[in-house]
């Protein structure tokens, strides 16, 4: 059991630190302003195979692992969680195609998902289904050597990038939850114009119009009516994107709280003397210390999946926890700020309010209890 980097992972972390401050950090405002990454943001993180860290080699990937990507995501967030978001949602696309796709859909998807020519995304939420994929209207009809989908996909991040998009659907002859790959953009692929969240900025998020969109039968992902599994297990492998991303946030928050405290003074003398600045300090590293050992377990544990069920547990705990303390740590640093935090002028009150989002995305928090009670209840750890 090993609790600290190798030398390998430092370096890891150290390039996404740099990049983030040095290419993030300058455009961030840009970025919370339009609701956009620059292109070019994205194309740097390709160059620097942040894209493909968690994959092997043999498809495109820098076989750093997802202990490796965990690193990556921490520190883009640290600066920018929306930037982070983008990465998240590819990886979740790629990673169900990876999982489930046949030699030749990952021939065609993977490298440039990797490179950052094509960014993927992950579509199962619908208007009426929350998190029941037995209420997905969406629907898979065969016609001869095809599939015409139709339906609407809510709340889908990174569906204004082309790209592949992995769409769950009910296919016609087995009333099944099957996934499907499509081409976005394709002939009947349309979007809404972005929701206006409060947060995450960067990370856009769209409604998903499709009408009779026309696929090959050879672009479907699994089998029939595997949907459902090729969700549960692309949602597990999603939450480390998510944790990552909120640890980031954290991090940040921390950091934050620590500089006003020495920085802000009273009468001439540092608010650090005061025991309850010190109280508030001393919570939010202990939090950040939390979430972080369990966010970087969870990356390594992702790097051998041997009970799936078992993993499943984990990446749901750990999201749960890691996401609501983001939230508890972001309140209290800006408790620490006073007024201050609550100005726009501080980083403070952006970091809550992308850390209220978190636990209401990729699995409500009830959810992620339900989850981990389930195996508990059943006689799992």
């Amino acid at each position: 059991m090993e609790f600290k980097l190798t030398k390998e992972q430092q370096l890891i972390q150290s390039a996404a630190r740099e990049f983030a401050e040095k290419h993030i950090e300058p455009v961030l405002q840009q970025i919370e302003d339009e609701d956009d990454v620059p292109r070019e943001l994205i194309d740097r993180m390709a160059e620097l195979e942040f894209f493909g860290i968690q994959f092997p080699e043999e498809w495109g990937g820098s076989d750093g692992g997802y202990d490796g990507y965990v690193l990556v995501m921490e520190q883009i967030a640290r600066v920018s969680p929306g930037v982070s978001m983008i990465l998240s949602v590819n990886g979740l696309g790629l990673g169900a195609i990876y999982t489930y796709g046949t030699k030749e859909q990952k021939e065609k998807y993977m490298e440039p998902g990797l490179t950052g020519k094509l960014l993927a995304s992950f579509a199962f939420t619908e208007p009426e289904t929350g998190s029941d994929p037995r209420q997905i209207t969406t629907t898979a009809s065969k016609d001869g050597d095809s599939y015409v989908i139709s339906g609407t996909k809510r709340f889908i991040s990174s569906a204004n990038f082309h790209g592949p998009i992995v769409v769950f659907a009910r296919e016609s002859e087995s009333e099944e939850i099957t996934a499907f790959i499509v081409d976005k953009f394709c002939e009947g692929y349309s979007i809404s114009k972005p929701w206006d969240k409060i947060g995450l900025k960067g990370n856009r998020i769209v409604d998903v119009y499709l009408k009779d969109v026309r696929i090959p039968v050879e672009n479907m992902l699994g089998k029939v009516g595997k949907g459902f599994n090729i969700l549960l297990s692309g949602i597990a492998y999603g939450k480390i994107g998510i944790s990552s991303t909120y640890l980031g946030i954290t991090l940040r928050a921390y950091e934050e709280a620590v500089k006003y405290a020495i920085e802000k003074t009273h009468r001439g003398q540092s608010i650090a003397k005061f025991q309850a600045i010190q109280i508030r300090v001393g919570e939010i590293a202990i939090k950040l210390e939390a979430a972080r050992w369990l966010t970087y377990r969870l990356g390594c544990l992702a790097n051998d999946v041997k009970d799936p069920v078992q993993f499943a547990k984990e990446a749901a705990l750990t999201k749960s926890f890691v996401c609501e303390n983001a939230v508890d740590v972001t309140r209290i640093a800006v408790d620490v700020h006073g007024s201050y935090g609550v100005m726009e002028d501080y980083t403070i009150q952006r970091l809550y309010r992308d850390a209220i989002i978190g636990p209401q995305i990729e699995g409500v928090g009830d959810m992620q209890k339900m989850i981990v009670a389930g195996s508990v209840l059943r006689g799992g750890r």
